[in-house]
């Protein structure tokens, strides 16, 4: 199945890095946070990827463009480095379709922009490139097949450490608890679509406002609620939270460590 990754956002709460990559471009650890998305389908067995690229493209495509595979594979090195023989490969099976979708395109129009190259396609999945999970992605897609419907979203807790209050007319708090357990749901993106969502989409519409609205009138959107690990990057503290978790060997996202322990 085709993976579309919106990788258009200048990240505009990192500006550390922002004004020199794009926000897919940022690392954690020694590869972007892109990589660790795409190494995560990749692993479910989903190796063919379009970009939707916008703010400093260039520079996703540089990084495939000069990929050095050593980085982050095992390796032998002979012949004073004339020879190099790897134990293993990260993108050597991977497709990846580059399409420029705008500078300033929102994620509906970068998609619709993407519909020739998904033409034959009954489904796909779409997803932003800063969010890691440790979703167990076979059994959210067939979940998905099962329900039938056009589109499907990943529906996770709200993260952080804010309270909702019940307020009275009067202004009086009668109750507080952590937004966690409030009940309420966010998209936290891993997008499933058939190939019907392109239907429900008019020209200059951000994908989740007025489309995902008709979907939920003709009732052909679900979600998948998901109480495991899933975390963004949005903010330098999101980054230095993902940075510890890999430098601890433990990244609950990396589930393809469970395949070659690296």
């Amino acid at each position: 199945m085709k993976v579309v990754l919106f990788c258009g956002g200048e990240g505009t709460r990192l500006r550390e890095f922002s004004e020199s990559i794009p926000k897919p471009m940022v690392p954690v650890g020694f590869r972007p946070i892109i990589w660790h998305v795409m190494k995560y389908y990749a692993y479910y067995g989903h190796k063919d990827f379009i970009l939707a690229l916008g703010y400093k493209a260039d520079v996703i495509k540089n990084f495939f463009l000069n990929y050095d595979e050593t980085v982050s594979n095992d390796f032998v090195m002979s012949h004073g480095g004339k020879k190099i023989e790897l134990a293993n490969s990260d993108i050597d099976e991977w497709t990846i379709t580059f399409v420029d979708t705008g500078a300033r395109s929102n994620i509906g129009q970068r998609l619709a922009r993407l519909r020739p190259h998904l033409e034959g396609e009954e489904m796909f999945m779409a997803n932003y490139s800063d969010g890691v999970t440790d979703l167990y992605l076979p059994d959210y897609v067939e979940e998905f097949q099962r329900r039938d419907k056009v589109a499907s979203f990943l529906a996770i807790p709200p993260p952080g450490s804010y309270h909702t209050a019940v307020v009275d007319e009067a202004g009086r708090v009668t109750g507080t608890k952590p937004i966690s357990e409030s009940g309420t749901w966010i998209n936290g993106g891993y997008f499933v679509f058939k190939q019907e969502i392109f239907d429900y989409m008019q020209p200059g519409e951000e994908l989740v406002e007025k489309p995902f609205l008709r979907l939920i009138e003709a009732d052909e959107l679900v979600a998948h609620r998901f109480r495991g690990f899933w975390a963004p990057m949005d903010t330098f503290k999101d980054k230095q939270r993902l940075d510890e978790l890999h430098a601890s060997g433990a990244a609950p996202w990396q589930v393809w460590r469970e395949q070659n322990g690296v």
